[in-house]
């Protein structure tokens, strides 16, 4: 079963799937940094390692995920029993306060739902017809749930945990316990998503050349153009968990800083407040990326697509040394440039992360794409996040000036860090033409 034709309301059902998905990850995941450091009062460090165990299931995913959904069982079985166990972790996260508690627990909770991430694609793929038309009208509705949840926790900080009359502290504070309604929100949504997998068309594992498909997907892997876009995933991804670490943090000092400025007051109205509803500003524009990638797809090749992508993640980057460097309480000069950094987003996620996706599947044989998936999954949210944390927290040690982030020079890494990509890119990527000749070659 591998055309959209044959499965009514295809898209439809896989588009919801995708809502959930990632509804599931965006409700708390923007403000995990800040609920941990202001409301739990962990070190840098600490939250740096909570971040990383929250790799380590992208890590052992291909290993155990992809060999299960390549070989063993049903995807569509497999992602009902990962989100049911999922939503049961989650829930916890809700009210444990101990160091250990919560770093054994978003451990469980990375085991079994990091790996439901690549799953969801390759059952996408083997579903539809056309994958440069079709994939990103489906994976655009993940973009709209993580949009919907992330508007829906700000605005439920912004009217129950943000008392009037009180000191700066003491609305922080009462907005960073709040925070912890986030991962009830999730668990909920995990427990509704469980279900509704079980009613997925189905997609059964595949008999493939190898026993263990991982194997033969580390075996496709080796050759260009993959390798090439595996070695450069990695900083691209230290450079994407930068802005997820410290994005909310930085737009919570410009609500604090901008007090009762009009323009600030009504997007604060509009979003929310804690740093997760602004930043939805960039799913925003990712919906938009993502619905214009069909059309050029086939016009512009997978290493143009990639290099924009790169670009826009040294820009966005700039945007926020410039903003910071101006001023967070100049009112709407500096609020411009963060909107538009926030707003690369789209063109950062859809052109390199989105587009990498499709190239691994077009590049990976039938057999053990559920498995490839899972490896360039095990870069993009395992190795990449796990060292992406650790640098985040340690820049941020090294930017920190008293009690307060100097967020210019903190930006200013992963900014020439992406510049770096850009060249390394530009100089290793095979062109349209090469990447057609080592497909032919492979036969």
């Amino acid at each position: 079963m591998t055309l959209s034709t044959e499965v009514p309301l295809v898209k439809s059902r896989l588009s919801f799937m995708m809502f959930l998905q990632y509804a599931i990850w965006g409700a708390w995941l923007p403000l995990l940094w800040p609920y941990l450091s202001g409301h739990l009062g962990f070190e840098p460090d600490q939250i740096a390692t909570m971040f990383a165990v929250g790799a380590v299931g992208a890590i052992i995913g291909p290993f155990f995920a992809g060999q299960i959904a390549d070989r063993l069982m049903n995807s569509e079985r497999f992602l009902a029993i990962s989100h049911i166990l999922g939503a049961i972790l989650v829930f916890q996260l809700s009210w444990l306060e101990s160091y250990s508690g919560f770093l054994v627990f978003s451990l469980l909770y990375s085991l079994i739902y990091s790996p439901t991430l690549a799953v969801t694609n390759s059952l996408s793929f083997h579903h539809l017809k056309d994958r440069d038309k079709e994939f990103g009208l489906v994976r655009v509705w993940g973009t709209v749930g993580w949009i919907v949840v992330g508007i829906g926790i700000g605005q439920w900080i912004l009217y129950s945990a943000t008392p009037t009359g009180v000191p700066e502290a003491e609305v922080q504070a009462s907005q960073d316990a709040a925070m912890a309604s986030a991962f009830v929100l999730s668990g909920i949504l995990g427990l509704v998503l469980g279900f509704y997998c079980f009613t997925l068309p189905a997609t059964p594992p595949t008999k493939g050349k190898q026993e263990f498909a991982t194997w033969g997907a580390i075996k496709e892997i080796r050759m260009a153009p993959l390798v090439t876009l595996f070695m450069i995933a990695v900083p691209i991804s230290c450079i994407h968990q930068f802005y997820f670490v410290h994005t909310s943090g930085f737009i919570g000092e410009f609500q604090r800083q901008s007090g009762d400025d009009s323009i600030a007051g009504f997007f604060n109205t509009v979003f929310g407040v804690g740093g997760g509803g602004m930043m939805t500003i960039g799913q925003l524009t990712e919906i938009l990326v993502l619905a214009l990638i069909p059309i050029f797809a086939k016009k512009i090749s997978r290493k143009w697509f990639l290099l924009i992508g790169t670009a826009a993640y040294f820009a966005r980057m700039l945007l926020f040394v410039l903003a910071a460097d101006m001023g967070l309480d100049q009112g709407a000069g500096p609020l411009a440039l963060l909107i538009t950094g926030i707003g690369l987003h789209g063109l950062c996620f859809g052109c390199f992360i989105f587009v990498a996706f499709m190239i691994v599947d077009e590049e990976s044989t039938k057999d053990v794409r559920a498995s490839a998936q899972n490896l360039f999954n095990l870069v993009i949210i395992g190795i990449g996040v796990i060292v992406g944390s650790y640098l985040a927290s340690g820049v941020a040690t090294w930017a920190t000036e008293g009690d307060q982030i100097d967020f210019a020079g903190l930006f200013t890494v992963p900014m020439y860090a992406a510049a770096a990509c850009f060249v390394l890119l530009l100089l290793f990527y095979p062109n349209k033409e090469e990447v057609e000749s080592m497909r032919a070659t492979r036969g």
